[in-house]
């Protein structure tokens, strides 16, 4: 039983005779806020789960003018299943009852209502109202008038509360049941069982006692459980919860064979299992699979015990269910192992930038001069072109850990698809029949265009790829509903409204052992050389950056079916999550000028903060042959010591966003700016998460290049930035590698 997969209740009651207070009311607590994740904390340390990140819905506001009002629309919640989480009362409600009396009134049959005292008044002291009350801490009082941001705490505090006391009392209420069920009844009974069947012969009336007691736990307990002879020729008896697991009917199981049942899937397994029950006379925790009826195969725990039937020898089997178990278990151990390897390619994308931003910085610094051979020429060319490749495939690593920025909006599949779709014959060629059906109906999701085309791409070229010998890619497009019981299968599923995506193909399919694997980057059952495995890694990071999820369904020679599932827009827009604010906020940055401009100042200075040497001395060499002066730095401790010997000569602090020793970028922008206000800012990072959203020094520019960059974007982004015209710097959609001009060009 999994209580905290129960909706969050947000209802809320407000009474007070001033409508203009339920109206206020209303447009506080009418949109959705960000979740109280300390409160999540708290019901993770209570429950002994992992706080989960869920999008909550408006708060559902109800009023009442007077005190009897807000006691019968209390009982009348209470009575239809719905109750109210917490109340806003207002003290003074003349004429009738004071908003104390109506609490009063109220508690007494509804004792677990959480209630927030309004008033402007001193008409009760805290003694009073805990006189006429008692002391309770269901209870908080809020002065009039009142701050926005307390009511809206409040009310997330006070609903959390109540859920998370309700999922308390039920939590409890099933431990105890689980705990009486399985040890003290079941334990107990079978004790006492051995014990008065070996003394059946000198006492009938204690042994028909026993037999009463035996049978009302065998036929009550939650887990399958079947006795039959030891030597497996007769099945004596079995529970419900073994027909109910097994799909048999009692007919088909009592007084027939054990083997013509045929629960074992594994033989080896249930001939060890008899060979360990005929030495130890009992058998505990062994991991078996057993077969159901219909044939499906189920993951189970046994237990068993030797025990006597009269003179006959027999076998009590236990049987627990844990095949849903292992599932979860599995997904769990999936789902840390692709974290784990997301924050690896995180680090490695980063400082690969690095690198390659000081290859392509040089070779471009190189093909700009006019003194090289043509050989020499073409071979530089070629380490450019190749530097390119590997900047896309740390583009591609960070789709993969969600790194990379995009620009959201609210798409229509179908005209998304339709544009994409003249591609995608070119790309599959005409041996493969490529087949569409889209459902008229389909809600709209909010996503990069280019995210979609690009799921759609990878997944489009990875079917093809398992067809070479032709076949059929059908891709459809669907609106589903997906309620918990669908979250139980699939960790990364959410309850709601959502567009599934679905690429089938007829080809090779997937071995497997191989399945679980195939999202990991660099991964491939590829021949060498024919892929770089991270075309799929790059589905799923930007799937799981659109807050969705991917399920696969694969058999060996007979194809594939990925089904991608995308929120409906509107259904978890409320509540962005980091990531999306984030991505939405990049949306708006711009590309780059394609001209860079002279510096409109007289050798303006620039201070230069990098901590990667070869890129910190490009960098100075760029900018110093542009005719900028610079000032170098390989921290912040030692940009703040420059900082202080030159601070009335930098115009523009050029700094890398994340550094060692305890001062990144940010800190140090914020520093320097704090003393000269009308210093001139430029950042730039190996990965473009790296934005926040809500950092002004950021959003009042857009001041930020991603790196690797060539030496011309450089200039153009600090010369606009000196001058003030504004210019954007981002990767946006594009790597800023793809932007760079092509090296014969620059010959040229």
């Amino acid at each position: 039983m999994n209580t905290t997969s129960e909706p969050l209740n947000n209802r809320i009651l407000v009474i007070d005779d001033n409508p203009s207070i339920h109206d206020d009311f209303r447009k506080i607590l009418g949109a959705s806020g960000a979740k109280n994740h300390s409160l999540e904390e708290s019901e993770s340390a209570v429950f002994g789960e992992a706080p989960k990140r869920t999008l909550e819905a408006a708060f559902e506001i109800e009023s009442a003018f007077q005190g009897k009002e807000g006691l019968e629309k209390v009982q009348q919640a209470m009575e239809a299943g719905r109750p109210y989480a917490m109340a806003f009362v207002d003290v003074r409600m003349p004429p009738g009852w004071d908003g104390v009396e109506t609490i009063g009134h109220i508690w007494k049959v509804y004792p677990d209502l959480q209630v927030v005292i309004c008033t402007a008044y001193s008409d009760y002291s805290w003694a009073d109202i805990t006189k006429n009350l008692g002391t309770s801490d269901n209870l908080v009082i809020l002065k009039k008038p009142f701050d926005n941001i307390e009511v809206f705490q409040l009310a997330h505090a006070l609903t959390k509360k109540w859920y998370l006391k309700q999922q308390a009392d039920l939590k409890l209420e099933h431990l105890d049941k689980l705990v009486n069920l399985r040890t003290q009844e079941l334990q107990t009974t079978n004790q006492k069982l051995e014990r008065e069947i070996a003394e059946r012969v000198k006492a009938d009336a204690s042994l028909r006692r026993l037999e009463e007691r035996f049978s009302k736990a065998f036929a009550a307990n939650p887990l399958p459980m079947i006795i039959y002879t030891f030597d497996g020729e007769r099945c004596i008896d079995v529970n419900r919860q073994f027909l109910k697991m097994f799909n048999y009917q009692p007919k088909e199981v009592i007084d027939q064979p054990l083997a013509d049942l045929q629960i074992a899937a594994a033989p080896e397994k249930w001939a060890a299992f008899r060979t360990q029950l005929r030495k130890s006379r009992s058998v505990h925790n062994l991991n078996c699979a057993c077969r159901t009826k219909s044939g499906k195969t189920r993951d189970a725990l046994l237990w068993a015990e030797l025990l006597n039937v009269g003179a006959e020898p027999c076998v009590l089997l236990i049987i627990e269910d844990v095949t849903e178990r292992r599932l979860l278990e599995n997904q769990l151990h999936q789902a840390q192992k692709m974290e784990a390897i997301g924050q690896l390619a995180t680090g490695i994308a980063h400082d690969f930038n690095n690198i390659l931003t000081v290859i392509q910085g040089h070779v471009e610094l190189l093909l700009m001069s006019a003194n090289f051979e043509q050989k020499a020429a073409k071979s530089l060319e070629q380490v450019s072109r190749a530097s390119s490749r590997a900047a896309e495939l740390t583009r591609q690593l960070l789709a993969f850990c969600r790194k990379q920025a995009g620009q959201p909006q609210v798409l229509d599949l179908n005209k998304q698809f339709q544009s994409i779709k003249g591609m995608l014959g070119r790309l599959l060629g005409e041996q493969i029949q490529l087949q569409c059906d889209f459902a008229q109906d389909l809600p709209s999701v909010f996503a990069d265009p280019s995210n979609i085309e690009q799921i759609i791409k990878n997944l489009a070229t990875n079917a093809c790829e398992a067809m070479p010998r032709g076949g059929t890619l059908t891709i459809t497009a669907t609106s589903v509903q997906i309620d918990e019981s669908h979250s139980n299968v699939y960790s990364d599923a959410r309850a709601g409204a959502h567009v599934c995506l679905s690429i089938s193909d007829t080809g090779c399919g997937i071995k497997p052992d191989a399945l679980p694997r195939i999202f990991e980057p660099f991964f491939t059952t590829k021949q060498l050389g024919k892929g770089a495995g991270l075309g799929l890694a790059t589905v799923y990071g930007l799937v799981k950056q659109l807050n969705g999820w991917v399920e696969v369904d694969s058999e060996v020679d007979k194809g594939s079916t990925f089904k991608v599932y995308l929120p409906a827009h509107g259904a978890a827009e409320p509540a962005q999550t980091a990531e999306t604010a984030q991505t939405a906020e990049t949306a708006r940055i711009a590309e780059p000028a394609r001209t860079a401009e002279t510096p409109k100042k007289a050798q303006p200075t620039i201070l230069v903060v990098e901590d990667e040497d070869a890129l910190r001395e490009l960098t100075c060499r760029v900018v110093r042959n542009a005719g900028y002066q610079v000032i170098a730095a390989a921290d912040g401790a030692e940009a703040l010591k420059a900082w202080k010997e030159n601070q009335s000569k930098i115009d523009l602090l050029f700094t890398d966003i994340v550094m060692p020793n305890g001062i990144s970028g940010r800190e140090l922008a914020r520093k320097l700016r704090a003393e000269k206000s009308d210093l001139k800012i430029f950042f730039t990072s190996g990965y473009s998460a790296e934005l926040a959203a809500k950092d002004s020094l950021l959003a009042e520019g857009h001041n930020f290049l991603a790196k690797p960059f060539s030496p011309k974007v450089l200039l153009q982004a600090l010369s606009e930035c000196l001058s003030g015209t504004g210019s954007q710097f981002s990767p946006g959609r594009e790597n800023a590698t793809a932007r760079m001009p092509d090296p014969a060009g620059l010959r040229r």
